[in-house]
């Protein structure tokens, strides 16, 4: 198949680049600093001769969207609206102009959309989307406020030939640097991987292989369209995740941090408190009821997995758990 990957140069699209091409599909990288001869160059917001590529490819996926990880000003907020919305828009004005339109278009989306709460998960049937709660930042509704557009502007694209699928993805755990993983795992090695604010707060997640393997059950799946929940079946308390976390790196200890000693933290990394203290409770049903099986659905085995992977690829010994 030919696939098309806008946005594909960021730690989800690497992982789907590398493992769609090891599977032998044609995959073409739409970015805006082409390097490869596989990338096209585009700006992600108007339509150019990269829309070339889209007519006539089977499937799209769409992965642009500024970086989360950054702090939340108002500029930075407007930046990730502004580069979701208008990169999923452009993207349909693509489909809907090709002669032979792809299809299938899935879209990234985010497990954020959905609310803070403890008491039950979030699944596409029963889930409860956020903007509501009490208790929480008046900037969260903002993060939300950015899924239901982003997902809108995939919606209201006029590309009656091809089947559309947003993707409300949890955090994509591969031992790729810079990643989330790779973050959280320094944290861990470095004695800091402890609860924090509590720990109560719920981590979903998902192991880069069954986030792939998702993709192309949903690419095959003709009968699924609409939003679906990519997150493995057991999202844990934040203080158990770093604990199994730490486990599997070797590390005994992992110190707390309150919310105020997070909020520091997130300003040192320049980063957002957002991403450590929202509770994200949320499963895959639409995916598990369509039959799909998860390679990797317990924290302890992925994590072990994850650590193996990094270990190799780093050049690691398991006696040595700092970096």
């Amino acid at each position: 198949m030919k696939i098309v990957l806008p946005g594909g140069t960021g730690q989800v699209g690497t992982i789907l680049d590398r493992a769609l091409s090891a599977a032998g599909h044609e995959v073409v990288v739409l970015t805006r600093r082409p390097r490869r001869p596989q990338d096209v160059a585009w700006d992600g917001a108007t339509l150019g001769p990269w829309a070339e590529t889209v007519d006539g490819a089977d499937v799209v996926v769409n992965l642009a969207g500024r970086s989360v990880s950054c702090r939340y000003t108002p500029e930075n907020l407007r930046a990730m609206m502004d580069s979701r919305v208008d990169s999923a828009r452009v993207v349909g004005e693509a489909i809907a102009s090709a002669r032979r339109p792809p299809k299938v278009w899935l879209q990234m989306s985010t497990a954020t959309i959905y609310a803070h709460r403890f008491d039950a998960a979030n699944d596409e049937a029963t889930g409860v989307i956020g903007c509501t709660e009490s208790g929480v930042p008046d900037y969260w509704a903002y993060s939300v406020e950015i899924a239901r557009n982003w997902e809108w502007a995939q919606e209201e694209a006029a590309t009656p030939g091809t089947r559309k699928v947003a993707l409300r993805a949890a955090m994509v755990m591969s031992p790729d640097r810079g990643g989330v993983f790779d973050m959280l795992s320094r944290l861990a090695r470095l004695g800091l991987g402890g609860p924090v604010a509590g720990g109560g707060q719920y981590v979903s997640w998902i192991h880069d292989e069954d986030f792939v393997r998702a993709v192309e059950f949903l690419i095959a799946r003709e009968d699924v369209e609409g939003a679906v929940n990519l997150a493995a079946p057991g999202p844990l308390p934040q203080r158990e995740f770093m604990r199994v976390l730490r486990r599997a790196w070797g590390v005994p200890v992992g110190l707390p941090a309150s919310r105020w000693m997070a909020e520091v933290g997130a300003f040192v990394l320049r980063s957002d408190t957002e991403l450590l203290l929202k509770s994200r409770r949320v499963v895959s049903g639409r995916l598990e009821d369509a039959g799909f099986a998860f390679a990797w659905s317990g924290w302890e085995g992925a994590a072990g997995d994850l650590v193996r992977r990094a270990r190799v690829g780093r050049g690691l010994s398991r006696s040595s758990p700092r970096p």
